[in-house]
């Protein structure tokens, strides 16, 4: 027998009520903490709340699961985590495992410091779009750029979670992070990110030194933000009521403003650039055909496909316009080409 029990968000007085009975009762508990860290002092409690065997357990062995799935085949086992235990995708993968090998399971959920930090920042959750992660090797910042990139698109918000590194005692700090994220923007240019933008940094949520202080990153990036865990939120395009709400719940170093106004689709970038050079590579070449009937078709049809690109793009058929333009683009080259013109502008 298994069971996959959640923690809660504030330590051992969060323990759901129905977890202490199971906890008693258990022959062994996995207390794993590569999530989210555990005070010694909430260690200490929870350690004293189980009759059983106790262990505290590191990443590896619930990735492994061999052990926990042996023990599980025939003495009752819990597999305690910090928030809810599910959120880890670790143990649902663990949970799929257990139940393909005839192992009972039961669960136990708990709040999670993600659901909970939502409402806590005066969010609403319908708004939050893909999670990511942010890892201190900044190579790895390009998915969490490009996931914040969609979410803005869509006005949605972009909650980050940070780096936590359990055998070396390691936190990423939000300012490292949100630094991360500028230094990547200057090698992916779609002005997804820069000092000017809106963000929120929400500090060990559900204790009693929980903060959430928002503003704009030069502003974020001279504080202290103190003891970890921390979760970045990048936001996108807020309700009014979430503005409000914001500002009364947390500290707004700046007003709080709409971070997707400055951010465009790939497709509106591409077509900023190539719209304007295409046309003006049609004027330079227009003149070399003038009095040739046989071309003037052809011409036609390269204003006609930039002119459907741009009403494509108003439409929001946005993969037909890049065509359109794509279209009149090859057009003109092979135009240019034909009077031995260099097609690249």
């Amino acid at each position: 027998m298994l069971w996959f029990v959640g923690l809660g968000i504030s330590g051992a007085k969060s323990i759901p009520h129905e977890a202490l009975e199971v906890l008693s009762k258990a022959d062994i508990v996995y207390l794993e903490q590569f999530t989210s860290p555990i005070g010694k002092s909430d260690l200490v409690k929870i350690k004293k709340m189980t009759k059983g065997e106790f262990k505290a357990v590191k990443r590896w062995l619930v990735e492994d699961g061999n052990e926990i799935l042996k023990k599980a085949k025939r003495k009752k086992v819990v597999l305690l985590s910090y928030g809810d235990p599910y959120i880890a995708t670790t143990h649902i993968e663990l949970r799929t495992r257990a139940i393909q090998e005839k192992i009972k399971t039961y669960s136990i959920h708990a709040s999670s410091s993600l659901t909970s930090m939502i409402g806590e920042c005066g969010l609403q959750f319908y708004k939050v779009g893909r999670i990511a992660t942010i890892m201190s090797e900044m190579k790895s910042l390009t998915t969490p750029y490009y996931v914040i990139y969609k979410n803005i698109i869509e006005g949605n918000h972009t909650i980050l979670l940070l780096e936590y590194n359990q055998d070396k005692d390691f936190f990423l700090d939000p300012k490292d992070a949100l630094l991360g994220l500028i230094e990547t923007e200057k090698g992916q240019k779609r002005n997804v990110i820069n000092y000017s933008t809106y963000a929120i940094v929400a500090s060990r949520i559900g204790f009693k030194d929980q903060s959430i202080i928002s503003g704009k990153i030069s502003s974020l990036k001279k504080l202290n933000f103190g003891k970890p865990p921390h979760t970045v939120i990048i936001t996108g395009r807020f309700h009014f009521t979430e503005s409000d709400a914001l500002k009364k719940l947390g500290n707004c170093i700046d007003e709080p403003f709409d971070n997707s106004e400055k951010t465009k689709r790939i497709s509106v970038q591409m077509m900023k650039k190539y719209v304007p050079m295409v046309r003006t590579a049609l004027a330079e070449i227009e003149p070399q055909y003038k009095g040739q009937k046989e071309f003037q078709t052809i011409l036609e049809n390269a204003r006609l496909y930039v002119q459907d690109a741009e009403k494509f793009l108003e439409n929001g058929q946005d993969e037909v316009a890049i065509l359109s333009i794509g279209y009149a683009d090859g057009l003109v080259d092979a135009l240019r080409l034909a009077k031995g013109f260099n097609p690249k502008m």
